[in-house]
């Protein structure tokens, strides 16, 4: 499914992602180290079994990033001119190896762009569930969208 033009969102609209997400154990330590993170809670098994976790913690960026991209697919694939921003990043319980992640996004703003009358905003609110239902990130992300072509 293809994202939506600025012109098809209403707030209030809701989506329930239809991709889920195994986090791998490789999705993890290459994220990791790609990203040059040393951080042994991530790529570290003794330290991370030491630490309160007792296993590897799954590094938040990669989090963050998985979420956005389960939602882009019917959220602003083809549509989009430009993210503008990511507020209110919260990530509330932490993802481990083995976890099965689901996004949802919702539509909590809408307006016209001043500078593009060909475009307007959206912000969305995604979060980030895993195999429990429990939020595990959360974000608001506003994206410049294409109007429906005339």
């Amino acid at each position: 499914m293809s994202g939506r033009y600025f012109d098809e969102w209403q707030v209030g609209d809701r989506i329930e992602h239809p991709i889920r997400r195994t986090v791998t154990e490789t999705d993890n330590l290459l994220f990791s180290t790609m990203t040059h993170n040393p951080q042994p809670l991530h790529i570290d098994a003794e330290a991370a079994r030491a630490s309160e976790f007792g296993q590897i913690l799954v590094n938040g960026t990669f989090t963050f990033s998985l979420m956005i991209g389960l939602s882009v697919g019917e959220t602003t694939l083809g549509t989009l001119v430009a993210n503008l921003g990511y507020d209110k990043l919260v990530m509330p319980k932490p993802v481990f190896i083995g976890d099965t992640m689901r996004a949802t996004s919702d539509i909590v703003e809408r307006r016209d762009s001043k500078s593009r009358p060909d475009a307007g905003l959206v912000t969305f609110r995604h979060e980030l569930l895993n195999q429990r239902d429990e939020i595990v990130c959360q974000c608001l992300r506003t994206a410049l969208l294409k109007r429906r072509p005339a």
